[in-house]
């Protein structure tokens, strides 16, 4: 069963450009875990900018119904 998530986070900056602030919806193929949903989310994340897990700084996030 998927699970959407409200996500909103930043990606660090580099010698081209500033560090970005992201916010979205994320759908997963599975409901995170509460407790470790944020590192779970941030190595997700950091999959898809092509960036290392530590790059991904998670400001909030929530699980929409």
């Amino acid at each position: 069963m998927s699970a959407r998530y409200y996500t909103h986070f930043v990606t660090p900056a580099d010698e081209a450009r500033q560090a970005h602030e992201w916010s979205g919806v994320v759908e997963l193929g599975r409901a995170l875990d509460q407790r470790g949903g944020t590192g779970e989310l941030a190595r997700l994340l950091a999959q898809s900018f092509e960036l290392d897990t530590e790059d991904i700084r998670i400001l909030h996030w929530a699980r929409l119904h």
